[in-house]
């Protein structure tokens, strides 16, 4: 009988442990970066054209090879004068990003205040 009962602890022991245990996350999807000769062929056609390579995870996260972010965020506009519509695309640890924010952080901005930490948030895509 305390053989039994000590087994029967022991097997809800290792029950417990293994479903307290994170699973790792893996990668659902993988954006390349566009292939040079491929961008005016993007523009034309308003398709996003990735910068920096990064991933899709399976916990729901967006990670580049550095860092892992909560969102991913589209973040859509006119600039100016501009003819269109420009769409900026960053994976970040927060979803207040504006569109003048996102401009600027994307490359458009010759003061350095107007970048983002990497940590922070990460400018991955454009259209």
């Amino acid at each position: 009988m305390k053989k039994t009962i000590k087994m029967a602890l022991i097997t809800l022991l290792l029950l417990s442990l293994l479903g307290c245990s994170q699973k790792i996350p893996s990668v659902v999807k993988t954006y390349e970066v566009t292939d040079s000769e491929l961008i005016q062929e993007y523009l034309d056609n308003n398709e996003l054209i990735t910068m920096v390579q990064y991933y899709e995870m399976s916990d729901g996260t967006w990670k580049t090879d550095d860092y892992t972010y909560q969102y991913r965020l589209e973040i859509t506009g006119r600039m100016g004068n501009a003819d269109k519509d420009s769409t900026f695309v960053f994976l970040s640890n927060t979803k207040d990003i504006t569109f003048e924010q996102a401009w600027k952080a994307s490359g458009f901005s010759s003061n350095m205040e107007d970048y983002f930490k990497e940590d922070d948030a990460k400018f991955v895509a454009m259209k």
